[in-house]
């Protein structure tokens, strides 16, 4: 199985941390006490049968190609690039001739749990990791169907429902449909375009035990106390 880990943009809520390297590669403690980046902790929980992993890139690309190489935990490595900014969908088609079959989709600046990597690398279809929120939020509210199925998803602010953790098993007939416009056009929403292909391909949304999206320098600092206080507890 293939990993494509998404790490193209240019983290600008983090600066100046990421005037010297891309956000993916902000490092904190890990709980065993080893210093490890962002994308580094997702990769290393990845079950034995991902084979191959591939970097979109794009902002201090070298930086990315330069840490991980050729190999990466006896796991071949590819780098395609992302020139322009044009959103997750279109960096995952910059992928698609590449892809072999079903393939797991991950952000490089968001950290994930193990058994949450697990079962969506486990669904043997189309899968959505989403993380339950009580109170209001912002961002990605999925909506699911009478079989608890991907049936929408609804952007803006929310109070409470499931938000997209972005984390994906996909097959690769979502190939098969055009890229969702977003932001009035400048991007492309791969959440949005797997809305679209759940018409005819059940996607399953999987709850998430344990999931945090990193977007500023507040939560990078917060980022050792928190994985500490999961991973101890098992």
């Amino acid at each position: 199985m293939q990993a494509i880990i998404l790490a193209a943009g240019k983290g600008t809520r983090m600066r100046p941390l990421t005037h010297h390297f891309p956000k993916p590669l902000a490092r904190f403690t890990d709980v065993d006490g080893v210093r490890k980046s962002l994308v580094e902790h997702n990769l290393e929980l990845l079950p034995n049968h991902v084979n191959e992993l591939i970097f979109v890139v794009g902002y201090m690309k070298d930086a990315v190609k330069n840490y991980f190489g050729d190999e990466f935990n006896g796991r071949s490595v590819k780098y395609v690039e992302q020139e322009q900014p044009l959103g997750t969908a279109h960096a995952l088609s910059l992928v698609k001739p590449l892809i072999r079959d079903r393939f797991l989709v991950m952000m490089g600046d968001d950290l994930y749990c193990k058994t949450d990597i697990d079962a969506i690398v486990n669904d043997f279809g189309n899968a959505i990791l989403v993380k339950k929120i009580r109170g209001k939020f912002s961002g990605g509210n999925v909506k699911l169907d009478q079989y608890g199925n991907l049936n929408d998803i609804v952007e803006g602010v929310h109070d409470g429902g499931y938000v997209n953790a972005a984390l994906y098993s996909i097959t690769p007939e979502y190939f098969q449909y055009k890229m969702v416009p977003i932001k009035n056009g400048t991007e492309y929403g791969l959440p949005q375009t797997l809305v679209q292909m759940s018409k005819d391909y059940p996607v399953k949304v999987i709850e998430s035990s344990w999931w945090l999206q990193i977007t500023n320098m507040d939560d990078i600092k917060r980022v050792p106390n928190l994985v500490k206080t999961k991973f101890k507890a098992g």
